[in-house]
């Protein structure tokens, strides 16, 4: 991938330079002309757009007002899963929206599927704008399947004041992330959240931990859930759980969630910008007691941040069911490069709380994270922000079935909540099950 910047380092959901014969399936996709859109000839055309992020309404509406031509119908779907499967039933019934937003864990499942169209040919041109890794998270092979929205930097997000109560450092490695949550666990604390119905903590510190799940060998995919790094990230993730210093909150209610943190009953997250707006727009009790610290490295290692799961930068896809591919094209730049719907998405109390994809990201790390939060630790946590943009991982690969690998990885990772299975269960269950599920897609597959 080329670097302009060390700043500008985000993972791809595309694998550069093989062809794309043997390791995607044969894509069926139902003919553009059949999708959505209005095809009326009278009146403006309406592109049908669903997205899930805090800020998107109010970004339609300065869209609609400013444009007469095209329209945008918005729709809000619950959150990225949710939209994974209302997507899917959607393709299967030929009716799927012009426009969705979605990150770049699914883009190369999606492509798979047959369900995106390729619209390099209209927004090619706007490479400029945008920093390097952004722009390939939108793309597979070569190929654009949509307009990167958002960067993606990550931290630890920890509660200030409980840590300095009980003297506790903010934990620089794994092991001093379970050190401290011994400790709070005294006091009835817990460190961190794991949902039942959420892997993702699973992928990021395997990613982090140098692991790649998907890789390709020649011109087929290599599948392994059991390399060095995953079983590293099992270790710490299976003594978190085993002494029961996590809390098992399910994000069905995320209410419920957002009060835990807000009492202190969790005192850490890992998080990327995004998600303090859930925490602004819902918190009452702890603004100002909230501090960042670096992603914690694994012992001995140099900093590493992962760059996969819903920490990754997201993107605005057109789909192949799109009657009108280049007004979705258009319509999906401008709400990522128009200056008012940017920092509408980029702040935390009237949008998402995203970093742009833009060139110039790092300008907007002060609007991205929330003072009211964070108190008198805003100023160093701009620095915080900043800092982790150099550390991201670049060499991750998402395979051609991740929706479905990952949906399979829910009902097991639920099991390894309740200790009703080890981590080791799980991966050793997911090696097998992705390997014959490509497979069964006729997808060329070692592992």
């Amino acid at each position: 991938m080329n670097i302009t910047s060390p700043r500008r380092r985000f993972a791809r959901a595309a694998v550069a330079g093989v062809a794309l014969t043997g390791l995607l399936a044969a894509c069926g996709g139902s003919d553009s002309d059949s999708g959505s859109g209005d095809s009326s000839g009278s009146g403006p055309v309406t592109l049908p757009f669903w997205g899930w992020a805090n800020g998107q309404e109010a970004v339609v509406k300065a869209f609609n007002a400013s444009h007469e031509d095209v329209q945008l119908k918005y729709t809000k779907v619950t959150d990225q899963l949710t939209m994974q499967k209302q997507l899917t039933n959607a393709v299967k019934a030929g009716n799927a929206p012009c426009l969705v937003q979605n990150t770049a864990e699914y883009v190369t499942s999606w492509v798979a599927e047959g369900a995106l169209a390729d619209i390099t040919q209209y927004v090619e041109g706007e490479k400029d704008k945008f920093n390097a890794g952004s722009w390939a998270s939108a793309q597979v092979q070569g190929k654009l399947y949509g307009v990167p929205t958002s960067s993606s930097p990550n931290f630890t997000i920890y509660r200030a004041d409980i840590f300095e109560k009980y003297g506790i450092e903010p934990p620089a490695t794994w092991d001093d992330f379970i050190a401290a949550g011994k400790e709070l666990k005294k006091h009835n604390i817990e460190i961190t959240n794991y949902a039942g119905e959420d892997p993702s903590t699973l992928e990021v510190l395997a990613m982090q931990a140098g692991a790649h799940w998907y890789a390709v060998d020649g011109n087929s995919w290599k599948v392994d859930f059991q390399d060095e790094g995953t079983l590293k990230a099992a270790e710490v993730i299976q003594e978190i759980i085993d002494n029961d210093l996590n809390s098992k909150l399910s994000f069905a209610d995320y209410a419920a969630v957002q009060r835990n943190y807000d009492k202190g009953g969790t005192a850490t997250r890992q998080i990327s910008t995004w998600q303090m707006a859930g925490m602004v727009q819902n918190f009452t009790e702890s603004f100002g007691d909230w501090a960042l610290s670096p992603w914690p490295t694994f012992t001995g290692e140099a900093p590493k941040t992962p760059a996969g799961t819903n920490l990754t930068g997201s993107v605005t896809l057109v789909t192949e069911q799109c009657k009108h591919q280049e007004q979705a094209a258009e319509a999906a730049l401008w709400m990522s490069t128009d200056a008012g719907a940017v920092k509408t998405m980029a702040s935390p109390e009237t949008g998402n709380g995203v970093m742009p994809a833009l060139a110039d990201s790092e300008t907007y790390v002060g609007e991205s994270i929330s003072e009211k939060l964070l108190g008198k630790n805003y100023e160093p946590a701009q620095k915080v922000v900043t800092d982790s943009l150099d550390t991201v991982t670049t060499d991750w690969t998402f395979g051609p079935n991740w929706t479905a690998m990952f949906t399979e990885m829910q009902a097991g990772w639920a099991k390894v909540i309740n200790k009703e299975q080890k981590v080791t269960d799980l991966l050793a269950h997911m090696q097998e099950w992705t390997v014959n599920d490509l497979k069964s897609r006729g997808i060329s597959v070692k592992g």
